[in-house]
């Protein structure tokens, strides 16, 4: 049977149904996006002018900035302003065009995760070393990897989408188009899409959380051998990373690798990190970074001057 695709637009459902608490939420998330901007937008400044900042862990993080203010901005912007509006609308071309994008930076997102905790692992196992292993040809390689690895993820999902028919219902389950709430609305069998989805997403990120861990047993065993101090101030430095490594793969863990359903936690879990996470990583960063904290403080001086 041959199904038409005569769907042009999607409606969300949103977050909420009750449009109190949806103002509400527009309040409490406006100024979360904007920390994001004004969070990661420092970082990423303060990191590109500072004479002091120079180290590959410092490019790292300023690309991370960068690829948060990205992320979060395939979304948020969308949603906020969807919180006032009595019917959610996007096109279904804009709808894939979110996809591809929200895929496109959560791997490059995950893929510098992996680049940081490599370079920790460098820095504490192979100290001697670290410059040579860490130059930086070898850091641009790294982060243009990171995009060229999201790139090859997303065009992997959509696609498997493009061809798919939509002939009807037009409401997503959502507040944002991603693919399991697309799938859904399909007017064909998708499991094969389904399995593809959580093939390319789950096992990505299987295999990242698993070098992300290896890395920092490796780091923990190599810390046995060094004094307390040693082992406080190696730590230390790896103690943000570890951080928003799990503030990133927790909620995404549970979101992708797990068949799909149509709880409203799952829709919750999605806002944590798509909209507070990428919040969280500047502050994450620079109230554990004495580095960061004087860097940011000589910017300001200097601009005030």
């Amino acid at each position: 049977m041959v199904h038409e695709n005569n769907v042009t637009e999607l409606i969300f459902t949103g977050l909420f149904q009750d449009p109190e608490v949806q103002k509400l939420c527009f309040v409490l998330f406006l100024p979360v996006y904007l920390a994001t901007l004004l969070g990661n937008g420092l970082i990423f400044v303060t990191v590109s002018i500072s004479k002091t900042l120079h180290s590959p862990m410092y490019f790292f993080l300023s690309s991370l900035s960068l690829v948060e203010i990205c992320y979060s901005s395939t979304v948020a912007p969308k949603f906020i302003t969807d919180l006032l509006a009595k019917v959610k609308i996007i096109s279904l071309k804009g709808c894939l065009t979110q996809i591809f994008f929200f895929h496109f930076f959560g791997v490059v997102e995950i893929i510098l995760l992996v680049m940081m905790a490599y370079d920790r692992y460098v820095a504490i196992c192979k100290p001697l070393h670290y410059m040579i292993i860490m130059s930086r040809q070898v850091c641009h390689m790294l982060v243009a990897g990171s995009w060229l690895g999201g790139l090859i993820h997303s065009i992997i999902q959509i696609i498997i989408t493009i061809p798919l028919p939509f002939c009807g219902p037009n409401v997503i389950d959502h507040y944002f188009c991603d693919l399991h709430p697309l799938l859904k609305l399909a007017c064909s069998d998708t499991f094969m899409e389904r399995f593809i989805v959580m093939a390319n997403s789950g096992l990505f990120s299987i295999i990242s959380l698993f070098i992300l861990v290896s890395s920092y047993a490796v780091i923990l065993i190599s810390l046995r051998k060094r004094s307390a101090e040693g082992r406080r101030k190696a730590l230390s430095t790896c103690a943000s990373h570890i951080t928003v490594v799990i503030l990133y793969f927790g909620p995404g863990a549970f979101i992708y690798m797990r068949p799909s359903s149509a709880f409203t936690e799952d829709k919750l879990v999605s806002v944590f990190y798509t909209v507070i996470t990428p919040m969280l990583n500047p502050i994450v960063y620079t109230l554990r970074n004495t580095e960061m904290k004087n860097a940011i403080r000589m910017f300001w001086s200097q601009k005030d001057k």
